[in-house]
């Protein structure tokens, strides 16, 4: 639990730092900023752990997370929120267990309990309000609309790729991989990073190396830790309280108060949650 609840908090706080290094990055460029932090940070501590190659078998697994969550999803979810506010890209990204539970019943053979499909239903509606409530200004697109599910069907891909690499690798061989193989996807941006590092504030730099450190190394790496000891549909339905943190989160670091309405559905999407973890 103390592994999801990391994972949750961190990933809640991207979409904050994400909007934050926004406008001094482009979308392909924060992503590879963000992975090669990361990749330099598992990498430092895979060697320190001296826990070496994964075995062939997880590999499949690792390259089709690396190039799905760690690549697509965060070029996709980095340009889907310069079109979208926080709250609508949290919402739209919350049909991603929704997709985890699904493709993780059929391809995984994990089946479909009852409170865990109570729990998302429940959660995904919070997550609807918390969404709706914050979008009320007409600044979304269609386009930031579609990356934004764009990555959430990434997301759901990547997951369910992972889930039977870690059958036989450690998390933390399946994170680092994968990171890397995200960071080395996304190459082609390095022109852009180039240019954006040299014209960006100290404080966007920052944002890049949070992201890189925290978002990425420290909560990838938890949630291949408890992922590997419980299913992907699961996980997934803990994700539901991002939303609520994004809100709480935006409120205190951005100075965005929330609404009645999003509270309310801050509150739904944590009642989801609890109600998916007692499975």
């Amino acid at each position: 639990m103390a592994a999801a609840s990391t994972t949750v908090v961190l990933w809640a706080s991207a979409f904050v730092a994400i909007r934050s290094a926004g406008p001094h990055f482009g979308p392909g460029a924060l992503a590879l900023g963000r992975l090669v932090v990361g990749s330099l940070a598992l990498l430092g501590l895979l060697l320190y752990r001296r826990e070496g190659l994964p075995p062939r078998s997880a590999w499949p697994g690792i390259a089709a997370s690396g190039l799905l969550w760690f690549g697509l999803y965060t070029v996709a979810l980095n340009w889907g929120e310069k079109q979208v506010d926080a709250g609508t890209a949290a919402m739209l990204v919350g049909v991603g267990p929704v997709l985890i539970a699904l493709l993780g019943g059929w391809l995984l053979r994990e089946g479909f309990p009852p409170k865990l499909l109570t729990g998302m239903a429940v959660s995904l509606a919070g997550a609807v309000v918390v969404g709706l409530s914050m979008s009320g200004g007409g600044g979304n697109s269609v386009l930031g609309i579609v990356l934004c599910l764009l990555a959430a069907v990434a997301y759901a891909a990547g997951v369910v790729s992972q889930k039977p690499a870690l059958r036989t690798a450690s998390p933390l061989q399946v994170t680092t991989f994968g990171c890397l193989i995200g960071a080395v996807a996304c190459l082609p941006f390095s022109p852009q990073l180039l240019s954006d590092l040299a014209d960006a504030p100290p404080s966007a730099l920052l944002d890049v190396v949070y992201l890189g450190l925290f978002p990425t190394a420290l909560a990838f790496t938890t949630w291949a830790y408890a992922i590997s000891r419980t299913t992907a549909g699961r996980m997934g339905a803990t994700t539901y309280s991002v939303p609520a943190l994004v809100v709480l989160m935006a409120w205190t670091l951005l100075g965005e108060a929330p609404a009645l309405l999003t509270l309310v559905g801050g509150a739904i999407c944590l009642a989801g949650v609890a109600v998916s973890r007692r499975t």
